[in-house]
This record gives structure tokens, sequence and C-alpha cells, in this order.
């Protein structure tokens, strides 16, 4: 999905948004939700929300199902616990390489020239391009800049693309400000 603005505004559960960019977009798509304790950040309620997401990426896709959205939450599960396993230097899991595995094995997007992509774009295309995408992460240059944000209570997970290769928050906006907030009290305090 290369060529593709990455980034988005994330809803704290506590309240307030902020723009966080995991500098890829199957890393954006494994951010819109998730399971068990994740499942407070759910965006993609309804196959409607997956149609919408992907519109403001450029994507029209026809009519999603429900069964295309659960696909495309199963793939997002397996993108997160790869992205975390990669930012921790651990084997990747082997369910969640299958998952991906499968999904790239599927016809891509076919780009075209004035329109972004070849109609009619299908969900299983969708898929195969995020997979893609991560795949293409993990065997490039960018393999070792997977990073988890340096707050020591924040999951988000992202490709660390700056050239010096120093990026350590989610977000200046939310992560990197509390940080530096606190280093600011902590010296300052009596």
């Amino acid at each position: 999905m290369h060529g593709m603005s990455t980034g988005r505004r994330l809803q704290d559960p506590k309240g307030g948004s902020f723009w966080f960019d995991a500098g890829a977009v199957c890393l954006d798509f494994a951010h819109t939700g998730g399971e068990g304790d994740y499942a407070i950040f759910e965006s993609l309620h309804a196959p409607s929300d997956f149609t919408t997401w992907l519109a403001e990426l450029g994507v029209v896709v026809d009519a999603l199902s429900d069964a295309d959205l659960v696909a495309a939450k199963t793939l997002r599960q397996a993108i997160w616990e790869v992205a975390h396993a990669q930012a921790d230097g651990v084997a990747l899991p082997a369910e969640a390489v299958a998952i991906i595995n499968a999904a790239a094995i599927e016809p891509p997007l076919v780009p075209q020239l004035g329109t972004g992509w070849a109609p009619p774009v299908t969900a299983s295309q969708v898929r195969s391009a995020l997979a893609r995408e991560l795949i293409e992460l993990l065997s490039g240059p960018l393999a070792t800049r997977f990073r988890e944000c340096a707050s020591d209570n924040c999951p988000l997970v992202f490709v660390d693309a700056s050239r010096p290769g120093t990026r350590r928050w989610c977000s200046m906006e939310r992560c990197g400000n509390r940080s530096k907030l606190r280093a600011h009290r902590a010296r300052h305090a009596p």
C-alpha cells in the first residue's frame, strides 16, 4: 500500500485524541481496534466502518460483508502480534505468520494511473495488500526499526523511518510530552 499517506487521529478512551503515524498503512490498520483489553479502542464495528477507513486512504471497495470484516480483523490481530514480536526481538508467532502469508497469497490491489486502484476492489485484495506491505517491511531495510512506544503503559507500535532512527514515542503530542513533563517535574522537585 506504498504511496498512501500514513497516520491517523486516535481516540483516547480517557478522553481526547492524538495524531499517531505508525509509519505504514498496515500498522495504522493494526491500531484500528483490538481484542481483549484493546476492545475499547475498536473503531471497525460494522463493514461500513472498514469501508470508510479504506476510503480515507483513497481505496474504494464494493460493499463489504460481515465475513469480510471478520477476516480483516483476524488479519489485523496477526499484524499486531507480528509487529510487537518484531519490536521485542522475539520469534514471530507461527499462527499469526500463517494468517499473514495466507492473506498475501491472494491477488493484490492493481494500481492504475489517474484512478488509484483498478475496480472492482475486493476485500481479499485489500487484505493481500496489507499483508504484503508488512512482509516487505519485515524483509527490508526497516525490519530492525519496529518499535514500541517508550512510555510504560502505551502499547502502540510503529516503524521508525526517521533518518537517525531515534524515534521513541508513539506521538510527541501524547506520550512524548507526558515524558518530558514528568522529567521536568522530577528535575525541579523539592
